[in-house]
């Protein structure tokens, strides 16, 4: 099926824009929300996480405690390593799963990494980047995770810049801001852009 990676730094507005073309009936297959899910309760990633790091990472309720492998991962690379070495093959692997269930004409994949993962771009068909300015994107994680702006340019720091993730695009989204309607007119106009891609 024709895919579209559907990527933007964080607090670009990605949901918010997979969120509109839902409305059109897309199918959305969103890489966070699968690894939210396999780090739940009792979710798959969550034995092999407990013996590689240990129970102090692991919640009461059997879920990852992300504050405290958020700060491990922050301050060992080696540790980032070994966390992704577990979680990126079954996200993967979910995410084909998903994709391989998936109904419509085309199917929309977000994916936060995809440009800094290096081979998401040869697995869609086209790469549609969420952009807007990087104080934007500040203020909106801010507000939004209750960050200070040092954490969020540390998160920041760890992504692709903005130049590369709009290298990367085929299509680009401008959520600088802008009204509700005006980012539902810009789904709109590549929602009907990719089905006349995926008829082709």
């Amino acid at each position: 099926m024709f895919a579209v990676g559907l990527t933007g730094g964080i607090g670009s507005g990605k949901s918010t824009v997979a969120d509109l073309f839902a409305v059109h009936g897309v199918p959305i297959v969103d890489t966070d929300l699968i690894a939210h899910r396999i780090t739940a309760p009792h979710g798959i990633a969550m034995a092999p996480i407990e013996r590689e790091f240990g129970a102090a990472f692991v919640a009461p309720d059997g879920s990852l405690d992300r504050a405290q492998m958020r700060s491990l991962v922050f301050s060992d690379d080696s540790a980032r390593h070994r966390l992704e070495a577990i979680t990126h093959p079954l996200i993967r692997a979910e995410t084909e799963r998903e994709r391989a269930d998936a109904q419509g004409a085309y199917v929309i994949v977000v994916v936060p990494l995809l440009v800094e993962s290096g081979s998401w771009k040869t697995r869609v068909n086209r790469v549609l980047t969420v952009d807007c300015s990087v104080d934007t994107q500040v203020a909106r994680v801010m507000q939004r995770n209750g960050f200070s702006r040092e954490q969020v340019l540390a998160i920041m720091a760890r992504q692709a810049t903005r130049e590369a993730r709009l290298a990367a695009a085929d299509d680009i989204i401008v959520n600088e801001n802008a009204p509700l309607d005006a980012l539902t007119a810009q789904v709109e106009k590549q929602h009907r852009a990719y089905l006349s891609l995926a008829a082709a």
